[in-house]
């Protein structure tokens, strides 16, 4: 089974009854940065960069693949980072 580690804001929170909204183009690519700057810092792959609002404010919720060690599976790191 693979571990699933979370930084910063729940994710539990994103698909909260609060209500998640998609936002735009221009969002999606500032999280694909903030994504790629995730990844390098954890020494990984990105997966995947979603921005979403939630309660008014703009989140990338960023998946990066870790290497395992030892020839173990990698890794998926999920991080909520605030996109301001």
């Amino acid at each position: 089974m693979m571990k699933h580690l979370l930084f910063s804001l729940p994710l539990a929170g994103l698909i909260s009854g609060a209500g998640v909204v998609f936002a735009g183009p221009a969002l999606a690519a500032d999280c694909s940065a903030v994504g790629q700057q995730v990844a390098d810092s954890q020494g990984g792959t990105l997966a995947r960069a979603t921005s979403v609002v939630q309660n008014g404010k703009e989140v990338c919720v960023v998946v990066v693949l870790v290497p395992g060690k030892d020839g173990e599976r990698p890794r998926r790191v999920e991080v909520a980072v605030p996109a301001n």
